[in-house]
């Protein structure tokens, strides 16, 4: 798709320095404007399909066939699968997808009204509401920001909507930058914060990129020719034999929780990491942990109350042991600094085995970004390395060992 002017998707936080100059930054999740505009370049596949989308309303739909209530149908024919039907409303509206080839090509209304009455098997009433050519990418810009220039959303990322992660991987890029603005105009965040966010996210955004095309692929993928639709013995076995197979492909897309909570920042420019191997990054499996990068895990503290209820609001330091642990020169240390640190004492057996340490350093996007059993013997360097004031170089990984000798 593409856009004649910039929609309204463009933030300007601004503060006045020590010196009294103004700082600013512009970031942008406008992704025709910037696709078009910026001169970022883009990584991965430019376009997978031309698609055209019609929406068409016909109330009584569901009654025309006997494949039952469903959010989406899939239109598979000799040639594969060539079109989605899509519930919009639940009711009398719908979303049919006619999936295209690598170069454009625009149908007639002829041509829609009849690729309709095909996937529907029949001839029947409805109207046509709007239609709507677009383009299937899958493409990764190679770099999040320039200067004082950052980009979030659509405008660094364009998926495949197979397995819904646009909205989540762009709410993920604006969180991880609007704590570190905040940071940065703050006067606490380090002079790399911001150039943390790329090292983040990018690699995030081409993980979710690839799995979103790869959803794509697999959806794609029945080649059945000409048996699947022969009214014989043959063509019945066919069909069940391929539905049953088409079935079990598709879990990978609908069952994709690893995807939206299991992405962890790993390595990280402004994490701790403590030698600890973190699960695999399944798709459709998320195995939560404590490892620095991660999501925190949410644990129950009491009914309506999650460990997921404490972060937020800077950083929070978690002590999950009976017996207090001497945190007072971390804290200390983040005064110090001038970043913002609660500390909570959470006497909770679930929660302890779920982080598995007895202090956590979270930070204010939910993320780990160090653990130990005792406190840092140099709680500066740690407080200076998640604010975002040491190297770019990603932390080396401490050797795992037992004990206090887990922490740096």
């Amino acid at each position: 798709m593409t856009a004649s002017r910039p929609r309204s998707r463009t933030w300007h936080p601004a503060s006045a320095s020590a010196s009294g100059r103004i700082i600013s930054w512009d970031a942008t999740a406008d992704a025709a404007w910037c696709a078009s505009r910026s001169a970022f370049r883009w990584s991965a596949t430019a376009t997978l399909t031309h698609t055209t989308n019609v929406i068409f309303r016909c109330p009584g739909l569901v009654g025309l066939h006997d494949k039952g209530r469903a959010y989406r149908f899939i239109i598979l024919g000799p040639e594969g699968t060539w079109s989605t039907i899509v519930a919009i409303n639940g009711t009398d509206q719908w979303r049919f997808s006619i999936i295209g080839g690598a170069e454009p090509r625009d149908l007639t209304t002829e041509e829609i009204h009849a690729l309709i009455r095909r996937a529907v098997g029949r001839d029947f009433d409805f109207e046509i509401l709007t239609v709507m050519p677009w383009v299937r990418r899958e493409l990764v810009a190679e770099r999040y920001g320039e200067g004082r220039v950052f980009m979030a959303g659509d405008a660094v990322h364009m998926l495949s909507p197979t397995g819904a992660f646009g909205m989540n991987t762009g709410i993920q890029d604006a969180v991880d930058l609007s704590w570190k603005l905040a940071a940065t105009l703050q006067g606490w965040g380090g002079d790399q914060l911001l150039a943390s966010y790329d090292a983040e996210r990018r690699p995030v955004g081409h993980r979710n990129v690839r799995e979103a095309a790869n959803n794509f692929r697999r959806m794609t993928s029945p080649r059945p020719g000409p048996i699947i639709l022969e009214p014989t013995p043959d063509g019945d076995r066919f069909r069940k034999k391929l539905g049953a197979e088409f079935a079990e492909i598709m879990r990978h897309e609908w069952f994709t929780l690893g995807v939206h909570l299991g992405y962890r920042y790993d390595p990280s420019p402004i994490c701790w990491p403590d030698g600890t191997q973190a699960p695999p990054d399944d798709p459709n499996r998320y195995v939560p942990s404590a490892c620095p990068g991660s999501r925190a895990p949410h644990v129950w503290l009491a009914p309506g109350r999650s460990t997921l209820d404490l972060f937020g609001r800077g950083f929070a330091l978690l002590c999950l042991d009976a017996d207090p642990v001497d945190v007072a020169k971390l804290v200390a240390a983040a005064a110090r600094r001038g970043v913002p640190l609660i500390f909570r004492a959470i006497d909770h057996k679930a929660a302890a085995d779920a982080y598995e340490r007895k202090l956590v350093l979270v930070r204010p996007d939910g993320h780990v970004a160090w653990r130990g059993d005792r406190a840092p013997d140099d709680p500066l360097a740690v407080i200076d390395r998640v604010r975002g004031c040491a190297s770019l170089a990603p932390q080396a990984a401490a050797p795992k060992t037992d004990g206090p000798e887990k922490t740096p």
